[in-house]
């Protein structure tokens, strides 16, 4: 029994008992002989509670939407209540968080587009008190943003670049940690066309851009005393006779040139100018969240993401915050000689390296970008989504990575 059990249990129960027609619960919090702290036994009982009874109904017509439980109480044997509540209190923050971010990847294309994601953004930055500017085709085209653009050409709808602001700290302070998202609310593959089978989930090509998000909807609530900095380049991935081209050669926000080969490789060039735009703002560590290769599923399945890092440190931080948040990295290796794989003989990378080791060799595309920052890289295209249910994830999105980008940043110390 650990922390990541009773989040099980508490999903399963809750879940059953809402199924009963339940509209109030009332969880047990006894340890006497678990392993696990009181108040993180409290906090893992009300997520599990939260997000085993999540479900996205809202395209459904039936007389029972809305219902449902409304209420969570937890009955404990000692009487510290104060470090309870607040314990109760994180636990709902960062699975309301999880659920917003489940709800941006489970939205449709044809209404998450890259304008809608960034309204929705938007809309929780205000109500949340984060700052939150978004930048237009023209701002981009300013910066040199060559990647985003580029991807974007092929489709009718305008890209957006999200900036999400939470200062924790004093502003005399370091300028804080950067949130990286991916953010491809629609993949093709574009003219490297996908096949048609499953193409429908591919609406969840902004997964990492969900987690970042939610992630910051829950740090602005849990309020640690940290700056982080959320960037979310936005767009679709659309074949048309506007579309960039295999053989194209884009030149990326920091100056580097990158070598088009498969369109369908998009996510990478997307990030390239989001980590570019961190490094020029001195933003350390940076950390982003993509799905971004197929090879991460064959080499680690549905239950842990990858983890590429440049820094042994801050994959160590990212692990043992996963590890609270019941979310799973596994380190994956960064040689240099994988470097070697991506090499161009007329751009500085090339945009893929082939099938061998795929999901590293874009690892290492991405490390052309973060200058001298610490940066890690989660790959989350296995574990982002599932496609039946398990005991506190509903089919379709899993909200991955929100609560360990949270728990992390409520752990940094500055």
């Amino acid at each position: 029994m650990n922390v990541q059990s009773l989040r099980r249990a508490s999903a399963i129960a809750t879940r059953n008992l809402q199924q009963t027609g339940a509209q109030q619960v009332a969880l047990a919090l006894f340890l006497d002989d678990v392993p696990v702290e009181e108040e993180l036994a409290a906090q893992a009982q009300v997520e599990g509670a939260l997000l085993g009874t999540y479900a996205f109904k809202k395209y459904l017509h039936s007389d029972d939407n809305g219902r449902g439980i409304t209420q969570v109480w937890l009955v404990a044997a000692k009487a510290s209540t104060a470090s309870l509540e607040q314990a109760m209190h994180k636990g709902s923050v960062l699975a309301e968080a999880t659920n917003f971010a489940r709800d941006l990847v489970n939205e449709p294309p044809n209404v998450l587009t890259p304008t809608e994601l960034a309204n929705r953004a938007s809309a929780m930055a205000k109500q949340f008190g984060l700052a939150c500017e978004i930048l237009e085709r023209a701002q981009m085209q300013e910066l040199g943003m060559g990647g985003l653009l580029g991807v974007s050409q092929g489709s009718a709808e305008p890209p957006k670049f999200i900036i999400l602001r939470y200062q924790g700290a004093s502003k005399s302070a370091d300028k804080g940690m950067a949130l990286v998202g991916k953010g491809i609310t629609f993949d093709s593959g574009g003219i490297s066309l996908k096949p048609a089978e499953r193409m429908d989930e591919m609406k969840g090509d902004m997964a990492g851009a969900a987690a970042v998000i939610g992630a910051m909807q829950a740090i602005a609530s849990l309020k640690p005393a940290v700056n982080v900095t959320a960037l979310v380049p936005t767009t679709e991935n659309m074949p048309s006779g506007t579309a960039y081209h295999p053989g194209d050669i884009l030149r990326i926000m920091n100056g580097k040139t990158i070598e088009i080969v498969n369109t369908d490789a998009e996510g990478r060039l997307v990030l390239a100018d989001a980590l570019s735009y961190a490094s020029k703002e001195g933003l350390s560590p940076m950390i982003d969240v993509a799905t971004l290769t197929g090879a991460v599923v064959i080499a680690l399945g549905n239950t842990s993401a990858g983890l590429f890092s440049n820094d042994t440190e801050l994959s160590d931080e990212i692990i043992a915050a996963g590890t609270v948040a019941g979310e799973k990295f596994w380190p994956m290796p960064m040689d240099a000689e994988y470097g070697e794989q991506v090499k161009s003989d007329i751009a500085d990378v090339k945009q893929t390296g082939g099938r061998a080791a795929g999901s590293v060799t874009a690892a290492k595309i991405l490390e052309h970008f973060v200058g001298d920052a610490k940066w890690a890289h989660l790959d989350i295209a296995g574990t982002s989504y599932v496609d039946s249910k398990k005991p506190y994830q509903e089919k379709g999105a899993t909200g991955m990575a929100v609560r360990t980008l949270a728990e992390l940043a409520m752990r940094r110390k500055r």
